[in-house]
């Protein structure tokens, strides 16, 4: 076994879901995930915004707003199986948002409806299998309406029909009125069988300490999972010194993986903020290590 820190292109695309996060477990913090939106133009003509996160030094690549019947990645050549060939783009595992969507939430705004191709439903855990997604991310975008009861319920699904990871919680309150982190939400996500639990990095919700992100993750550790923290408000568009300030703390607390969002710019967040939480949790040599190792390795 390697952790992921060491891991070449060839080591991740022949890893089976029990030795991905067997890595991650022993890269000790420092894991880089990227969520990018697959629906807009990318930021930077000819390339998928997840060839410009893997450049910039993500380990992992989520991808959101993926609408499974349609299978469409704005700036990836027609295909008949595009996460293969973003696989071989990028050199890197690929994961898919997929958003249980609860339609009698406690809304305190107006619910976005998305297609179904984007919930989380059997149909659609079927589909990410056979494209051959390496994890699915239960989790809610803005105004969607996904609630922790709802997301307990897809994991259950997801084990049925899905042999990849499952992660699973929420970044913020996707516009319902309940906690954004509920402990007793955590345990019954772990229990169901959710390998990765995800929860907002300090100073992205309102209120949220990083005491209780530790507890938190402690609770996660002890249950046999892995937990990540996320920026996704929007502020992967703040300033480099601001998005140090988010790695430092989730590092402190513990988490096992950091994510950062796609809304730094449309799509991705600014490339250099990848960079910047990669150096600020593992340093130069691993940052510069990982962008720079071929993807023929």
């Amino acid at each position: 076994m390697k952790r992921l820190l060491d891991c070449t292109a060839s080591d991740m695309k022949s890893m089976t879901a029990k030795e991905l996060k067997q890595a991650i477990l022993a890269s000790e913090g420092r894991t880089v995930l990227s969520e990018n939106i697959v629906s807009v133009e990318p930021l930077v003509s000819s390339v998928t915004n997840s060839e410009l996160a893997a450049a910039f030094g993500a380990d992992l690549l989520l991808l959101n707003a993926f609408d499974c019947y349609k299978c469409e990645i704005k700036g990836l050549p027609q295909t008949d199986n595009p996460i293969e060939l973003l696989k071989n783009y990028t050199g890197r595992p690929i994961g898919l948002n997929l958003e249980p969507v609860d339609i009698h939430a406690n809304m305190m705004e107006d619910t976005l409806k998305i297609p179904k191709g984007r919930t989380a439903c059997e149909d659609t855990f079927k589909l990410a299998n056979k494209l051959g997604f390496d994890f699915v991310c239960l989790t809610g975008n803005p105004k969607t309406g996904v609630t922790n009861k709802q997301i307990e319920d897809a994991i259950i699904l997801a084990k049925k029909h899905f042999d990849g990871l499952v992660f699973a919680g929420k970044m913020h309150s996707s516009g319902v009125n309940e906690p954004v982190v509920d402990l007793k939400a955590v345990e019954k996500f772990i229990d169901n069988g959710a390998d990765v639990i995800l929860m907002p990095a300090v100073g992205t919700v309102p209120g949220f300490q990083e005491s209780e992100l530790h507890e938190a993750v402690e609770l996660v550790k002890t249950k046999g999972a892995l937990s990540m923290s996320t920026i996704g408000t929007s502020q992967e568009g703040a300033d480099s010194s601001t998005i140090r300030e988010f790695a430092l703390s989730s590092k402190r607390a513990g988490v096992d993986i950091q994510h950062i969002g796609d809304s730094g710019y449309e799509g991705i967040a600014i490339p250099e903020n990848i960079m910047a939480m990669s150096i600020a949790i593992r340093g130069k040599r691993h940052t510069y290590r990982r962008i720079a190792r071929s993807i023929n390795r």
